[in-house]
């Protein structure tokens, strides 16, 4: 499950904003990681005024976004695609460094934000944590291995159904 934190100042998104950016959001981890809808969660944090402070001072043209990785993290990535025949530009999936999948992720999200905060100007820092997948529930149910004929029917779906 991709859970986002987006910290903003007060009003630097209207509504339709966050849908949007939402549903790019959404759209690198559905269409890019063949992951659930329902997994990716977006929170936003608005901030008031003088509530954000980099290096001791307030800064309030700035958005903090925090993301923890579970139904998907580089390792798994690199895993399911060695051996496999899958090529994106030319390269195949499997032959991809951990970095250089976390480097191509990184840039898919700055797509996504740049309308929203680079070419508004905003100053923005962006981190993710990879959450252990047994630490994970959802409505009380183990979800099921990445990939797995389970998993896409969750994704069919869009909900958690119990499969065991």
């Amino acid at each position: 499950m991709p859970f986002w934190e987006i910290y903003t100042p007060k009003d630097a998104f209207t509504d339709e904003d966050k849908e949007a950016l939402t549903r790019g959001i959404t759209s690198i981890y559905y269409d890019l990681v063949d992951l659930p809808k329902f997994y990716v969660v977006v929170v936003f944090h608005e901030m008031p005024r003088n509530s954000i402070y980099v290096g001791g001072e307030a800064a309030n043209n700035f958005i903090r976004i925090r993301l923890d990785h579970i139904a998907r993290k580089t390792v798994d990535f690199i895993e399911h695609h060695t051996n496999k025949k899958t090529m994106v530009n030319g390269i195949a999936l499997g032959s991809l460094t951990s970095e250089q999948i976390r480097a191509d992720f990184h840039e898919k999200v700055e797509e996504v934000l740049v309308p929203f905060v680079k070419e508004r100007g905003y100053d923005w820092e962006i981190h993710v944590d990879e959450t252990p997948e047994d630490l994970w529930r959802v409505q009380g149910l183990v979800p099921p291995p990445g990939w797995s004929e389970f998993e896409q029917l969750w994704r069919k779906e869009n909900r958690p159904v119990p499969y065991y």
